[in-house]
C-alpha cells in the first residue's frame, strides 16, 4: 500500500480564519484543512470505495438522527474551527442540537467555531494512520466526547473517549455504541463493507 501523508503548505499564521474560508472558496474543487499552527494541509480525495464506504457510515448516522432528533449530522466536506484554531474536516461529525444552535447563523455559514460532539474518520488508502491518530486526539482534546476510528485496512476500529485511554478493536465487525453520546446508535462497520 502506497500511504503518504497529506501535503503540507507551511503557511506559519499568514491567513486570518476569513482568510482561509476565502482561500477555501476560491479553490472549491480542492480539500483543504489548517493545523493550530496555521499551516494549510491539502487532502487527497478519497478512493470510489472509501468513498462509498464513507457514505454508508453517514447514512447509517443520519437515519438514527432522523429517528431522535436530537443534533446535526455532517459530512466530510464540512469544515470546523477548533478551540485550538485548527480548522478541520472529519468524515462524518455530529453535533448536540443545543450546541449547534448557540451559533450564530453567520458562524454556521462559514467554518463554524466548534468542535463536533462525535467523529468518525475513516482510513483511506492515502492516509498515514498516525496522522489520523493525531487527529483524533485533537478532536478530543479540543472537546469531542467520542470518536471512532476506523482502518479497514489493518481490520480495526479504535474506540476514542473524553478522558480515557484509547480502545482498539481487532475486528470490523463489531456493533460500535454510540454510548451516551448517540443514544442508541449502533454501527457495524464490517457489516457495511461486505
Amino acid at each position: 500500500m502506497n500511504i503518504q501523508m497529506p501535503v503540507t503548505l507551511k503557511m506559519g499564521d499568514l491567513m486570518s480564519e476569513e482568510e482561509f474560508f476565502q482561500f477555501c472558496q476560491m479553490n472549491d474543487t480542492l480539500e483543504f484543512e489548517r493545523d493550530s499552527h496555521g499551516n494549510i494541509i491539502l487532502m487527497s480525495p478519497t478512493g470510489s470505495f472509501t468513498g462509498g464506504f464513507n457514505s454508508k457510515v453517514l447514512t447509517e448516522l443520519g437515519i438514527w438522527n432522523k429517528e431522535n432528533q436530537l443534533g446535526e449530522v455532517f459530512d466530510s466536506s464540512t469544515g470546523f474551527t477548533l478551540p485550538n484554531g485548527a480548522i478541520r474536516s472529519p468524515d462524518v461529525s455530529w453535533i448536540k442540537s443545543d450546541n449547534w444552535n448557540a451559533l450564530s447563523q453567520e458562524e454556521k455559514e462559514q467554518f463554524a467555531p466548534i468542535c463536533p460532539d462525535f467523529v468518525i474518520e475513516i482510513r483511506s488508502k492515502s492516509d498515514e494512520l498516525q496522522y489520523l491518530q493525531d487527529k483524533m486526539l485533537e478532536y478530543l482534546a479540543n472537546g469531542s466526547e467520542l470518536g471512532w476510528l476506523i482502518d479497514r485496512f489493518e481490520g480495526k476500529v479504535g474506540v476514542y473517549r473524553s478522558g480515557q485511554a484509547v480502545t482498539v478493536h481487532d475486528t470490523l465487525d463489531i456493533d460500535l455504541s454510540g454510548e451516551s453520546v448517540l443514544p442508541g446508535f449502533l454501527l457495524n462497520p464490517g457489516a457495511l463493507i461486505k
